[in-house]
C-alpha cells in the first residue's frame, strides 16, 4: 500500500477530528459548525476559501507551484451532512444531538478531503488549481444542485470533478470504479386513492379505498416483470400505506408512497407512465379516483469513461491492481450525479470492510461508524488524483 507517510503520521489527529464531527452531526443546509470547522482548518493551512455558495458550503482553492497561472483546474468533492436518525452506539464520540447521526460516513469523507488539503497546501507538486468542494445536503437536500445553480462551475471553472464514498462490504484497502452508470436515479411518488367512507359493517354503501390501494401496489410489480425489458434495471418500492383512524370505520382516503430507481431516462419514463395508468385505471374500475404525484429527485450517477479510467490508474498505483475492482452498479442514489451532468468526472468507492473501529457499519444503520483506518488511504488517493490529473496534458 503506497500511502503518503506524512498523512499517515497525522492519523491520530485526523481520527480525533473525524470523531468530533461525528459527535456533532448536522442535517442538510444546517452544517454551520461543520463548515466553520472546515473553513478554520483551511485558513490555518493557508488555503483561500469561499463560503456559502448554495447554502452552507465551503470551497477551498489550492493553487499549484505555478500559482494557478496555467489556468487548468479540477475539483474534488466531499459531503458534510448527517441523517435524521437516532444513533444507537454508546462509544464516546456518539452523536450528542438526538435524532441526528453521521450514518453514511460523510464525517469521514470531510476529513479525508481536509487531510488532502493540508498536504496539497504544504507541497503544491502540480500546476494549476485544485478546488476542494465541501458540499452540504447530499442526503435528500440536493446540495450539489444548489451549488451548481448558485454558479459553482462558473465561479470555479474546472475541467473535471471527482467524488469518493466509503463502501461497507468492500474490503478495507480496496477501491472500485467503473465507467458508465454506477448509481441509480432517485425518485419518489405519492398516491391518494379517494373513495367514500362509511360504516365498516356496511361496505356496500361506500367505496373502500384500502383494497383498491392494495391492488394498485400489487399491479405495480407487473411494470417491472411485464412492461420493462428484463435486462433493464428498475425498482419500485412502496414503503408507506396510510389509511383510517378507527377499526370500525371505512376510510375515505388511502395514501401510498415510495421510491422508484432506474439507470436510464427511458426506463424511468416507462415506469412513471405505467404507474399513472395503473393507479388511475384500477381506481376508476373500482369506483374511486386517485391523485398521483411523481417527483424526480436525483438523476443517475454516470461516470465518464476517460475520467473513470484515470481514477482506476491512480487507485492501482496506491493499492495495486488486485485491490482495484470494477464497481458493480447499485440502485442507491447520489446527488454528485448533478455535478457529473455538468462536468466530466468519476465517482469512486473506497472499501470500509466489515465494520469500523467500534461497530458494524452498513450505511444508514443506527450502529454505523466510519472506519478511521481509511482516512490516510482516502487522503492519499485525493492527493494523487490532483497530482496525476494536473500533471497530464489536457484532453
Amino acid at each position: 500500500m503506497n500511502l503518503i507517510e506524512s498523512i499517515v503520521a497525522q492519523a491520530p489527529a485526523l481520527t480525533g477530528l473525524r470523531r468530533d464531527i461525528h459527535a456533532h452531526p448536522e442535517l442538510g443546509f444546517e452544517e454551520e459548525r461543520t463548515a466553520g470547522l472546515v473553513a478554520g482548518k483551511l485558513a490555518q493551512w493557508g488555503v483561500p476559501l469561499h463560503r456559502g455558495l448554495g447554502g452552507t458550503s465551503v470551497v477551498g482553492i489550492v493553487h499549484g507551484r505555478d500559482g494557478g497561472k496555467c489556468e487548468r483546474a479540477m475539483g474534488l468533492r466531499a459531503d458534510m451532512d448527517a441523517l435524521p436518525l437516532a444513533e444507537r452506539n454508546t462509544f464516546a464520540h456518539a452523536s450528542r444531538h438526538p435524532g441526528k447521526m453521521h450514518a453514511c460516513g460523510h464525517d469521514g469523507h470531510t476529513v479525508m478531503l481536509l487531510a488532502a488539503a493540508q498536504y496539497l497546501a504544504a507541497h503544491r507538486d502540480f500546476d494549476g488549481t485544485a478546488y476542494l468542494i465541501f458540499q452540504p445536503a447530499e442526503e435528500h437536500g440536493g446540495g450539489a444542485r444548489a451549488m451548481i445553480e448558485a454558479g459553482l462551475f462558473e465561479q470555479f471553472p474546472m475541467e473535471a470533478v471527482f467524488g469518493l464514498h466509503n463502501w461497507p462490504g468492500l474490503a478495507a484497502g480496496q477501491f472500485a470504479v467503473s465507467g458508465g452508470p454506477v448509481m441509480a436515479s432517485s425518485n419518489e411518488f405519492r398516491i391518494a386513492v379517494i373513495g367514500q367512507g362509511g360504516h365498516a359493517a356496511l361496505p356496500h354503501l361506500g367505496c373502500d379505498p384500502v383494497p383498491i390501494a392494495c391492488q394498485i401496489v400489487q399491479a405495480f410489480q407487473t411494470i417491472l416483470t411485464r412492461d420493462k425489458k428484463p435486462l433493464d434495471a428498475g425498482v419500485i418500492s412502496v414503503t408507506m400505506i396510510h389509511a383510517g383512524q378507527a377499526s370500525n370505520v371505512i376510510a375515505d382516503r388511502c395514501e401510498i408512497a415510495g421510491t422508484v430507481r432506474a439507470f436510464t431516462a427511458g426506463v424511468l419514463d416507462l415506469i412513471e407512465r405505467r404507474m399513472g395508468e395503473i393507479a388511475r385505471g384500477i381506481s376508476a374500475a373500482m369506483g374511486a379516483r386517485c391523485d398521483l404525484y411523481f417527483e424526480r429527485n436525483y438523476p443517475p450517477t454516470v461516470n465518464t469513461p476517460h475520467e473513470a479510467a484515470f481514477c482506476r490508474q491512480v487507485m492501482e498505483r496506491i493499492a495495486g491492481a488486485q485491490n482495484t475492482l470494477a464497481q458493480e452498479p447499485t440502485m442507491g442514489a447520489e446527488d454528485f450525479a448533478f455535478m457529473l451532468q455538468a462536468r466530466p468526472g468519476a465517482y469512486g468507492f473506497i472499501g470500509s470492510g466489515a465494520g469500523g473501529s467500534h461497530a458494524p457499519c452498513p450505511l444508514h444503520s443506527p450502529h454505523y461508524d466510519f472506519n478511521d483506518a481509511l482516512i490516510p488511504l482516502g487522503a492519499t488517493y485525493w492527493v494523487r488524483v490532483v497530482e496525476g490529473w494536473l500533471g497530464q496534458q489536457p484532453g
